[in-house]
């Protein structure tokens, strides 16, 4: 049975009022209620309306012709730039701000209050900003800032406020602040049709420049923040409860929502990631992907803006390519996401352990008695994700390689077992590292939900580096299968951190459950058994020379090692390298072809592009360094 629901615009600007004449629209029954910010639509007839109202330019916010990509050859080239003559006039800026009800956002950098040369000085914020600048949540309540600082041109960076003047660079030059699906429908109509670059942002959460972006509207989905369960969603291939979240709910709303609600959920590890924006979409990796798979095999329904400007449901029975490619294909690519409806588990029992160790002269565990006992832990890894492990841990030098390392596991944890049986399970890792010399002081814990278990146990992230780049691989199985093999993989992770390089590790897989469609996640973490971020950092005042030779040593030299020990294998598009040579297969795999002729179908006009994202070979950002792209230039087609 079809259900008639109807909808309307309003808010026509802070002193007028408009409600457009609801229009009947008949959609096919599905298993889900639109979300509070879903029943606010742009139609035809809103539009037909607001015309027959006279508002000038209104034929800008107009929905695109499916059947008539556009063929304006001012549209070939780059995409409308401030500069250009071309961009729109602050009379035109300021329609979309009228038929928005007021919710476009000049683009004020988080830095600027700390610049006493501009009218936003503020010295009592600026010190807010400075305290809190490693916190994720001060970027995350900003319209237009990011984590990674370095990917905007390090642009108004708050410290240097008395040396040097605040300049956009990379930022956006304005911000949608979403808060109703037809807000983002008119900005997108608006950026499609006068040919301005659009970028989505959710909390900065980004570590490639995906969500930032010069001369860009941004649409800011962070306040789309409902959360609704559905105790008995069912679909064809699904019965049982689920989770309808908007597309700025975050890591620690969603485990909030789901243990207020009696479940467990599965998301990412850091609070300040966004679940239904970039981390579903690229896949999204879980402390339960060794038991539920992937975040991405979790989804059962979205609600997306298409670059047509439509407003649509994808699930495994409407859109259903859409549906695939949403579900790893990649962030900021085929629409701007409002909401997700993704599935729920059972609370269950949580056991695991911390730890901290030291290597080097100054401590009872020599160099190479810690890499020993390193790689009697990674020799086993494989036995470990068959149990549902999770192990996250990170490798960072102490100084040069002689000088030693520090191991934090943070934490080893195995969703649904007793602390009895994980005891068991480390047993004998534990008894052939005391026969190394190799001391530990595990910190055991038992929770009987995942709330507590993330809450007591995961660190908070530092975010905010300037001088920092990360790249990221996936080891499969077959890498332990070959003796031979395992020990040069053994050897090279090795290898590099005793270069410089930090270590952040995951023992995991995701393999996809029994029941679970098809989707667009990259196939190598199917196979995978460990996850590991590498980087480096560069020290201030470094040459560009020196600059320029780390970036190069973690894309060609770190990197390619991996590469040559995982052919087939790849990365994790979220948190890769921005320089990957060949993005396509390391962050999509055999998807990619599929991907690109979906992008195409439904994006002819590249209304979305992205560092790495399906399509985004065939772009470029002007005035950057062959060994590193930022978002401070002019985004051109190739």
């Amino acid at each position: 049975m079809a259900r008639r629901l109807e909808y309307s615009i309003t808010g026509l600007g802070a002193n007028q009022r408009h409600v457009a004449s609801a229009e009947e629209i008949v959609i096919e029954d599905v298993p889900h209620a639109f979300s509070e910010a879903e029943k606010f639509q742009l139609t035809d007839a809103v539009l037909a309306n607001l015309t027959n109202l006279q508002l000038t330019n209104i034929s800008l916010f107009n929905f695109a012709d499916d059947n008539a990509p556009l063929k304006d050859s001012n549209f070939t080239g780059c995409k409308t730039f401030p500069e250009d003559l071309s961009w729109p006039s602050k009379s035109v800026w300021g329609v979309l701000d009228l038929l928005t009800g007021s919710s476009l956002i000049e683009t004020v950098p988080i830095g600027a209050v700390c610049y006493k040369n501009n009218k936003h000085y503020n010295a009592k914020k600026c010190s807010t900003v400075l305290s809190e600048w490693t916190t994720s949540e001060l970027h995350a309540q900003d319209p237009t800032s990011v984590m990674s600082p370095l990917y905007q041109g390090k642009t108004c960076m708050p410290e240097n406020g008395n040396t040097s003047t605040c300049e956009l660079g990379g930022f956006p030059s304005y911000v949608v602040n979403a808060t109703r699906v037809s807000q983002i429908q008119l900005a997108v109509n608006f950026a499609r049709n006068l040919n301005i670059r659009l970028v989505v942002h959710n909390t900065g959460h980004d570590f490639l420049g995906k969500s930032t972006g010069a001369g860009a509207l941004s649409i800011w989905t962070h306040h789309l923040k409902s959360v609704d369960l559905i105790t008995d969603y069912k679909s064809f291939s699904y019965s049982g409860p689920a989770l309808k979240l908007g597309s700025g709910i975050q890591v620690a709303d969603l485990y909030a929502a789901a243990d207020k609600f009696g479940y467990t959920a599965v998301g990412g590890e850091c609070k300040g990631v966004g679940v239904t924006g970039g981390y579903l979409a690229g896949g999204g990796h879980s402390p339960l992907s060794s038991m539920y798979g992937m975040g991405s095999d979790q989804v059962l329904s979205i609600d997306v803006v298409l670059p047509s400007g439509r407003f649509i449901t994808a699930d495994e029975r409407n859109n259903e390519d859409l549906f695939w490619a949403l579900r790893g294909g990649g962030g900021g690519t085929f629409g701007v996401v409002t909401s997700m409806t993704v599935k729920v588990y059972p609370k269950m029992n949580f056991s695991g352990m911390t730890f901290s160790v030291l290597s080097g002269p100054d401590t009872n565990i020599s160099v190479e008695v810690f890499w020993q006992a390193v790689a009697v832990y990674w020799r086993k890894l494989p036995s470990y994700v068959e149990e549902g492990s999770y192990g996250y841990s990170t490798i960072f030098p102490r100084g040069p390689a002689a000088a030693g390392n520090t191991w934090d596991m943070r934490p080893w944890l195995v969703p649904g077992m007793k602390l009895i049986d994980f005891k068991v399970m480390v047993a004998s890792l534990l008894s052939e590292w005391e026969a190394l010399g190799f001391v530990v002081e595990p910190q055991y814990f038992e929770h009987d939900n995942f709330h507590q278990t993330w809450t007591s146990h995961f660190p908070v992230e530092a975010v905010g580096n300037l001088n920092l780049r990360t790249a990221s691989r996936l080891f499969p199985k077959k890498n332990w299968q070959d003796p031979a093999l395992l020990n040069k993989t053994i050897a090279t992770i090795r290898a590099v951190a005793q270069e410089g390089s930090a270590l952040i590790l995951y023992n995991i897989n995701g393999a996809k459950p029994a029941g679970v469609l098809d989707s667009a996640v990259n196939p190598a973490w199917r196979e995978a058994v460990l996850y590991v971020i590498i980087g480096s950092m560069w020290a201030e005042g470094s040459t560009k020379a020196e600059i320029e030779a780390v970036n190069k040593k973690v894309t060609h030299d770190w990197m390619e090692r991996f590469r040559e020990i995982t052919p087939g294998a790849g990365g994790y598009g979220n948190e890769g390298d921005v320089m990957e040579p060949d993005f396509a297969q390391a962050f999509y795999g055999s998807n990619y072809a599929r991907l690109l002729s979906i992008k195409e179908r439904i994006d002819p006009w590249g209304v979305f592009w992205a560092p790495t994202a399906v399509g985004s070979e065939s772009w470029y950002v002007t005035g950057q360094e062959k060994w590193l792209t930022l978002q401070n230039g002019k985004l051109c087609r190739k």
